[in-house]
């Protein structure tokens, strides 16, 4: 599968992974400050931005996706980071292509198991008949009866955009992403570790990485730092900008 993507600045070669209901265009700013010192690519997962879309909705298909898109744009030796849903995806990558890369940088997920969670917003997006919206306010009514969080509405809606017609529609495949959601939280394993270096960045008020998690990153991980930011919850990189550049560029 061929990924959208943006580039940034210039140098050595640092690909970013969005997580589950993101987009490339998510990590715009963190690429525009860490272009100053590399050339970032910011790239559309599978099933969501301007990536195509499909019925397969898993890692191994995701790590696959990635190392298409490393081939196609002749990349060498990048750094990768992903956070959550791209951290698991990043990490596939790792552990089955550790040749392609040159350090790793996973952002507040563990390879562990996570039991399904996001059935509010699955709810509230299956919710919102697109025909029916006319604005950007009405799709925001539907969505408020499942979800109050102003800031993750924001977020969700950022995934509607006008067709070629001036009608809305959805760049994430809801369809796929509501049916095989379980997969997203799958585990990750490996027979070997990867033995490069590795960076696991929390945040402080988030759950997601827990201190007992610490054990199994490091056996998959051989080289894993776990570094946590201040002030932040799951999504460090908005929360705490600054922080979070400063952790990425002295790690790179």
């Amino acid at each position: 599968m061929t990924l959208f993507h943006r580039e940034a600045g210039q140098g050595l070669p640092l690909i970013i992974l969005h997580g589950l209901f993101g987009s490339s265009d998510n990590w715009a700013s963190i690429a525009k400050h860490i272009g100053d010192y590399y050339k970032v690519y910011t790239v559309d997962q599978r099933n969501h931005g301007q990536s195509p879309h499909s019925d397969t909705f898993d890692y191994p298909s995701m790590a696959e996706d990635l190392y298409q898109f490393i081939s196609d744009n002749n990349i060498e030796n990048p750094v990768i980071l992903g956070h959550s849903m791209g951290g698991k995806t990043a990490m596939t990558f790792a552990l089955k292509y550790p040749e392609l890369l040159r350090k790793l940088i996973v952002v507040d997920i563990a390879p562990r198991a996570y039991p399904p969670h996001h059935q509010d917003i699955i709810k509230g997006l299956n919710s919102i008949n697109i025909n029916q919206v006319r604005n950007r306010k009405d799709a925001d009514m539907m969505l408020s009866k499942y979800i109050s969080e102003v800031g993750v509405k924001q977020f969700l809606l950022k995934n509607l955009y006008r067709d070629a017609n001036g009608s809305f529609d959805w760049r994430i495949n809801i369809p796929v992403i509501s049916s095989k959601i379980e997969n997203v939280g799958s585990q990750i394993t490996a027979e070997n570790p990867f033995s490069k270096p590795t960076l696991f960045i929390r945040g402080e008020a988030s759950k997601y990485i827990q201190d007992n998690d610490a054990e199994r990153i490091k056996q998959l991980f051989s080289r894993a730092q776990i570094k946590t930011i201040h002030n932040a919850g799951h999504w460090v990189h908005a929360e705490q900008p600054t922080a979070f550049v400063k952790m990425l560029l002295e790690f790179i």
